[in-house]
Protein backbone atom coordinates (compact mmCIF):
# COMPACT_ATOMS: atom_id res chain seq x y z
CA UNK A 1 0.00 0.00 0.00
CA UNK A 2 0.92 3.91 -0.11
CA UNK A 3 1.21 5.67 3.00
CA UNK A 4 3.61 8.63 4.07
CA UNK A 5 6.24 7.54 5.99
CA UNK A 6 9.25 9.13 7.87
CA UNK A 7 12.74 7.60 9.56
CA UNK A 8 13.61 10.52 11.42
CA UNK A 9 12.25 13.75 13.41
CA UNK A 10 12.23 16.66 11.11
CA UNK A 11 10.62 19.44 9.26
CA UNK A 12 7.95 18.19 6.05
CA UNK A 13 11.04 17.19 4.36
CA UNK A 14 11.54 13.95 5.83
CA UNK A 15 8.04 12.85 4.54
CA UNK A 16 8.13 10.51 2.38
CA UNK A 17 5.65 8.54 -0.14
CA UNK A 18 6.57 4.90 -0.07
CA UNK A 19 4.96 1.41 -0.97
CA UNK A 20 4.91 -0.26 2.97
CA UNK A 21 3.19 -3.67 3.71
CA UNK A 22 -0.48 -3.60 4.52
CA UNK A 23 -1.00 -3.72 8.25
CA UNK A 24 -2.19 -7.08 9.65
CA UNK A 25 -5.10 -6.77 12.31
CA UNK A 26 -4.74 -8.12 15.74
CA UNK A 27 -7.69 -9.88 17.53
CA UNK A 28 -8.67 -6.25 18.96
CA UNK A 29 -8.18 -4.51 15.89
CA UNK A 30 -10.17 -3.15 12.93
CA UNK A 31 -8.58 -2.92 9.66
CA UNK A 32 -9.43 -0.02 7.72
CA UNK A 33 -9.73 0.69 4.20
CA UNK A 34 -8.76 4.80 4.59
CA UNK A 35 -11.10 6.74 2.52
CA UNK A 36 -9.96 10.48 4.35
CA UNK A 37 -7.40 11.50 7.01
CA UNK A 38 -7.60 14.52 9.14
CA UNK A 39 -4.61 16.71 9.79
CA UNK A 40 -3.99 18.61 13.50
CA UNK A 41 -1.06 20.30 15.15
CA UNK A 42 -0.35 17.04 16.95
CA UNK A 43 1.03 15.80 13.33
CA UNK A 44 3.62 18.54 13.55
CA UNK A 45 4.81 17.96 17.03
CA UNK A 46 4.87 13.93 16.30
CA UNK A 47 6.69 14.48 12.68
CA UNK A 48 9.42 17.16 14.24
CA UNK A 49 9.37 15.78 17.55
CA UNK A 50 8.92 19.34 19.18
CA UNK A 51 8.17 19.33 22.11
CA UNK A 52 10.88 17.28 23.40
CA UNK A 53 8.45 16.12 25.77
CA UNK A 54 6.41 14.59 23.06
CA UNK A 55 9.49 11.71 22.67
CA UNK A 56 9.61 11.83 26.34
CA UNK A 57 5.84 10.26 26.79
CA UNK A 58 6.22 7.20 24.20
CA UNK A 59 6.67 8.37 20.87
CA UNK A 60 10.51 7.77 20.78
CA UNK A 61 13.38 9.35 21.88
CA UNK A 62 16.06 9.17 18.84
CA UNK A 63 13.06 8.22 16.00
CA UNK A 64 9.52 8.28 15.63
CA UNK A 65 8.39 4.70 17.05
CA UNK A 66 5.34 4.95 14.29
CA UNK A 67 6.54 5.33 11.13
CA UNK A 68 3.51 6.84 9.20
CA UNK A 69 1.91 10.08 10.16
CA UNK A 70 -1.41 11.17 10.77
CA UNK A 71 -3.97 10.06 13.27
CA UNK A 72 -7.82 11.00 12.77
CA UNK A 73 -8.99 8.38 9.98
CA UNK A 74 -12.39 7.85 8.00
CA UNK A 75 -13.11 4.84 5.87
CA UNK A 76 -14.49 1.24 5.90
CA UNK A 77 -13.96 -1.52 7.33
CA UNK A 78 -11.60 -4.19 5.50
CA UNK A 79 -11.67 -6.44 8.27
CA UNK A 80 -12.52 -6.96 12.26
CA UNK A 81 -10.26 -9.03 14.85
CA UNK A 82 -12.25 -11.78 16.41
CA UNK A 83 -12.76 -9.78 20.12
CA UNK A 84 -14.20 -6.78 17.53
CA UNK A 85 -18.19 -6.96 18.55
CA UNK A 86 -19.19 -3.41 17.12
CA UNK A 87 -18.30 -3.16 13.58
CA UNK A 88 -18.13 -5.79 10.83
CA UNK A 89 -16.53 -5.30 7.14
CA UNK A 90 -18.19 -2.55 5.33
CA UNK A 91 -19.05 -0.14 7.81
CA UNK A 92 -17.96 3.34 7.30
CA UNK A 93 -16.71 4.46 10.21
CA UNK A 94 -14.31 7.65 11.66
CA UNK A 95 -12.20 8.07 14.44
CA UNK A 96 -8.50 7.89 16.14
CA UNK A 97 -5.78 5.66 15.36
CA UNK A 98 -1.75 5.84 14.42
CA UNK A 99 -0.70 6.24 10.93
CA UNK A 100 -3.69 6.96 8.88
CA UNK A 101 -1.78 9.05 6.16
CA UNK A 102 -2.20 5.76 4.09
CA UNK A 103 -4.13 3.46 2.25
CA UNK A 104 -4.87 1.48 5.15
CA UNK A 105 -4.49 1.53 8.82
CA UNK A 106 -5.31 -0.55 12.09
CA UNK A 107 -7.28 1.28 14.78
CA UNK A 108 -8.79 0.01 17.88
CA UNK A 109 -12.49 -0.71 18.62
CA UNK A 110 -12.53 1.72 21.85
CA UNK A 111 -11.58 4.95 19.29
CA UNK A 112 -13.94 4.44 16.90
CA UNK A 113 -17.56 5.31 15.82
CA UNK A 114 -20.13 5.02 12.77
CA UNK A 115 -19.92 7.71 10.66
CA UNK A 116 -22.42 10.44 10.73
CA UNK A 117 -24.44 9.73 7.96
CA UNK A 118 -24.61 13.10 6.94
CA UNK A 119 -21.07 13.67 6.26
CA UNK A 120 -18.87 12.57 3.34
CA UNK A 121 -15.68 10.48 4.26
CA UNK A 122 -13.66 13.90 3.86
CA UNK A 123 -15.82 15.85 6.51
CA UNK A 124 -15.85 13.01 9.00
CA UNK A 125 -12.27 12.63 9.05
CA UNK A 126 -12.08 16.50 9.85
CA UNK A 127 -14.19 15.65 13.42
CA UNK A 128 -12.38 12.85 15.90
CA UNK A 129 -9.47 14.91 17.39
CA UNK A 130 -9.96 18.63 16.65
CA UNK A 131 -14.28 18.22 17.79
CA UNK A 132 -14.14 15.85 21.00
CA UNK A 133 -10.62 18.07 22.11
CA UNK A 134 -13.39 21.12 21.38
CA UNK A 135 -16.03 19.07 23.62
CA UNK A 136 -14.13 17.88 26.02
CA UNK A 137 -12.48 21.75 26.55
CA UNK A 138 -16.22 23.03 27.12
CA UNK A 139 -18.23 20.47 28.61
CA UNK A 140 -15.54 18.73 30.99
CA UNK A 141 -13.24 21.25 31.61
CA UNK A 142 -15.33 24.25 31.39
CA UNK A 143 -18.47 22.62 32.78
CA UNK A 144 -19.94 25.34 30.43
CA UNK A 145 -23.63 25.81 30.84
CA UNK A 146 -26.61 27.70 28.89
CA UNK A 147 -26.76 31.27 29.45
CA UNK A 148 -23.24 31.93 29.88
CA UNK A 149 -20.46 34.23 27.83
CA UNK A 150 -18.13 32.25 26.16
CA UNK A 151 -14.68 33.29 23.85
CA UNK A 152 -13.21 30.99 22.02
CA UNK A 153 -9.82 32.81 20.76
CA UNK A 154 -8.54 31.01 17.76
CA UNK A 155 -12.42 30.22 16.74
CA UNK A 156 -11.55 30.00 12.80
CA UNK A 157 -9.14 27.36 13.60
CA UNK A 158 -9.32 23.55 13.55
CA UNK A 159 -10.69 22.93 17.42
CA UNK A 160 -11.80 26.71 17.70
CA UNK A 161 -14.48 26.21 14.62
CA UNK A 162 -15.95 23.02 16.65
CA UNK A 163 -15.76 25.26 19.72
CA UNK A 164 -18.14 27.85 18.59
CA UNK A 165 -20.41 25.45 17.22
CA UNK A 166 -20.21 23.04 20.45
CA UNK A 167 -20.71 26.22 22.68
CA UNK A 168 -24.10 27.64 20.57
CA UNK A 169 -24.90 23.97 20.70
CA UNK A 170 -24.84 23.56 24.68
CA UNK A 171 -26.84 27.30 24.91
CA UNK A 172 -24.24 30.07 25.72
CA UNK A 173 -23.48 33.43 23.93
CA UNK A 174 -20.19 33.01 21.85
CA UNK A 175 -17.68 35.68 20.84
CA UNK A 176 -14.87 34.50 18.54
CA UNK A 177 -11.50 35.51 18.52
CA UNK A 178 -10.09 35.36 14.62
CA UNK A 179 -8.41 37.36 12.05
CA UNK A 180 -9.77 40.19 9.51
CA UNK A 181 -9.59 37.29 6.58
CA UNK A 182 -11.73 35.02 8.70
CA UNK A 183 -14.60 37.11 10.83
CA UNK A 184 -17.03 35.85 7.82
CA UNK A 185 -15.98 32.25 8.62
CA UNK A 186 -16.77 32.52 12.57
CA UNK A 187 -19.97 34.41 11.93
CA UNK A 188 -21.20 31.62 9.78
CA UNK A 189 -20.59 28.81 12.10
CA UNK A 190 -22.23 30.55 14.62
CA UNK A 191 -20.61 33.11 16.62
CA UNK A 192 -23.04 36.08 18.11
CA UNK A 193 -19.87 38.49 18.52
CA UNK A 194 -16.70 38.57 16.27
CA UNK A 195 -13.59 40.15 17.69
CA UNK A 196 -10.61 40.92 15.02
CA UNK A 197 -7.37 40.70 17.42
CA UNK A 198 -5.84 42.98 14.62
CA UNK A 199 -7.76 45.97 15.33
CA UNK A 200 -9.45 45.16 18.78
CA UNK A 201 -8.40 44.03 22.38
CA UNK A 202 -10.79 41.42 23.55
CA UNK A 203 -9.03 41.87 27.02
CA UNK A 204 -9.43 45.92 27.21
CA UNK A 205 -11.53 45.36 30.62
CA UNK A 206 -15.47 45.90 28.58
CA UNK A 207 -16.08 42.71 28.61
CA UNK A 208 -15.56 39.68 30.99
CA UNK A 209 -16.35 35.93 29.72
CA UNK A 210 -17.56 33.03 31.97
CA UNK A 211 -15.44 30.76 30.13
CA UNK A 212 -12.36 31.40 27.79
CA UNK A 213 -11.28 28.28 25.39
CA UNK A 214 -8.10 29.59 24.17
CA UNK A 215 -6.67 27.81 21.61
CA UNK A 216 -4.27 30.32 20.04
CA UNK A 217 -1.73 29.35 22.60
CA UNK A 218 0.51 32.57 22.74
CA UNK A 219 -1.01 34.97 25.30
CA UNK A 220 -0.05 35.54 28.93
CA UNK A 221 -2.09 34.28 31.92
CA UNK A 222 -2.24 37.74 32.95
CA UNK A 223 -3.67 38.97 30.15
CA UNK A 224 -6.46 36.06 29.59
CA UNK A 225 -7.20 36.26 33.18
CA UNK A 226 -8.51 39.89 32.14
CA UNK A 227 -10.94 39.24 30.32
CA UNK A 228 -12.38 36.26 32.57
CA UNK A 229 -14.93 37.04 35.34
CA UNK A 230 -13.79 36.34 38.96
CA UNK A 231 -14.68 33.05 39.17
CA UNK A 232 -14.91 32.16 35.40
CA UNK A 233 -12.86 29.24 33.77
CA UNK A 234 -9.99 29.56 31.44
CA UNK A 235 -9.31 25.88 29.31
CA UNK A 236 -5.98 26.57 27.54
CA UNK A 237 -6.18 24.33 24.54
CA UNK A 238 -3.08 22.43 22.70
CA UNK A 239 0.56 23.10 23.42
CA UNK A 240 1.60 25.38 21.02
CA UNK A 241 4.24 28.02 21.62
CA UNK A 242 7.36 27.89 24.41
CA UNK A 243 10.80 26.41 24.10
CA UNK A 244 11.73 23.15 22.87
CA UNK A 245 12.01 21.22 25.87
CA UNK A 246 7.89 21.69 27.21
CA UNK A 247 6.57 23.77 24.61
CA UNK A 248 3.12 25.77 25.58
CA UNK A 249 2.77 22.79 27.99
CA UNK A 250 4.46 25.17 30.27
CA UNK A 251 1.35 27.55 29.69
CA UNK A 252 -1.04 25.01 31.08
CA UNK A 253 1.00 24.09 34.22
CA UNK A 254 1.70 27.68 35.29
CA UNK A 255 -1.93 28.23 35.07
CA UNK A 256 -2.96 25.43 37.10
CA UNK A 257 -0.31 26.21 39.73
CA UNK A 258 -1.57 29.79 39.57
CA UNK A 259 -5.51 28.28 39.57
CA UNK A 260 -4.66 27.45 43.50
CA UNK A 261 -4.60 30.95 45.04
CA UNK A 262 -7.40 32.32 42.70
CA UNK A 263 -11.03 32.37 42.42
CA UNK A 264 -10.75 31.64 38.85
CA UNK A 265 -10.54 28.35 37.23
CA UNK A 266 -7.41 27.95 34.84
CA UNK A 267 -6.51 24.91 33.39
CA UNK A 268 -4.95 23.07 30.24
CA UNK A 269 -6.76 20.68 28.59
CA UNK A 270 -5.59 17.35 27.98
CA UNK A 271 -8.13 15.32 25.09
CA UNK A 272 -9.15 11.77 25.55
CA UNK A 273 -9.50 9.72 22.87
CA UNK A 274 -12.85 8.35 23.71
CA UNK A 275 -15.55 6.18 20.99
CA UNK A 276 -18.46 7.54 23.48
CA UNK A 277 -17.60 11.41 22.68
CA UNK A 278 -17.96 9.94 18.75
CA UNK A 279 -20.79 8.83 19.24
CA UNK A 280 -22.27 12.17 21.39
CA UNK A 281 -20.81 14.61 18.37
CA UNK A 282 -22.31 12.23 15.66
CA UNK A 283 -25.91 13.02 17.23
CA UNK A 284 -25.11 16.80 17.50
CA UNK A 285 -23.77 16.26 13.44
CA UNK A 286 -27.05 14.19 12.34
CA UNK A 287 -29.23 16.97 14.01
CA UNK A 288 -27.15 19.62 12.30
CA UNK A 289 -26.15 21.36 15.24
CA UNK A 290 -22.36 20.78 14.39
CA UNK A 291 -20.93 21.02 11.17
CA UNK A 292 -17.19 20.25 10.46
CA UNK A 293 -15.22 23.45 8.34
CA UNK A 294 -12.88 22.13 5.61
CA UNK A 295 -10.30 24.56 4.69
CA UNK A 296 -8.47 22.75 2.30
CA UNK A 297 -8.65 18.98 0.74
CA UNK A 298 -4.86 17.48 -0.05
CA UNK A 299 -4.26 14.10 -1.91
CA UNK A 300 -1.71 11.31 -0.10
CA UNK A 301 0.98 12.47 -1.79
CA UNK A 302 0.44 16.30 -0.43
CA UNK A 303 0.21 15.34 2.90
CA UNK A 304 3.66 17.14 3.73
CA UNK A 305 2.09 20.35 2.02
CA UNK A 306 -1.02 20.13 4.26
CA UNK A 307 1.12 19.77 7.37
CA UNK A 308 2.92 22.79 6.38
CA UNK A 309 0.36 25.12 5.24
CA UNK A 310 -1.61 24.05 8.23
CA UNK A 311 1.43 25.18 10.66
CA UNK A 312 1.83 28.40 8.90
CA UNK A 313 -1.59 29.53 9.78
CA UNK A 314 -2.96 29.18 6.06
CA UNK A 315 -6.09 27.06 6.63
CA UNK A 316 -9.35 28.34 7.66
CA UNK A 317 -11.15 25.19 9.58
CA UNK A 318 -9.43 21.68 9.15
CA UNK A 319 -7.28 20.12 6.27
CA UNK A 320 -8.14 16.69 5.22
CA UNK A 321 -5.91 14.16 3.10
CA UNK A 322 -7.97 11.90 0.70
CA UNK A 323 -6.84 8.20 -0.13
Amino acid sequence: MKAIVQDVYGSVEVLELRDVEVPVPGDDDVLIRVRAAGVDQGVWHLMTGLPYLTRVVGYGLRKPKTRIRGRAVAGLVEAAGRNVVGFRAGDEVYGTCEGSFAEYVCAKEDRLALKPKNLSFEQAAAVPISAVTALQALRDSGRVRAGQEVLVIGAAGGVGAYAVQLAKAFGAQVTGVCSTAKTDLVRSIGADHVIDYKHDDFADGARQFDLIVDTAGNRPLSVLRRALKPKGTLAIVGGEGGGRLAGGIGRSLGAAALSVGVGQRLLGVMSTERAEDLRFLTGLIEAGAVTPVIGKVYALADAPAAIRDLREGKVRGKAVVTV
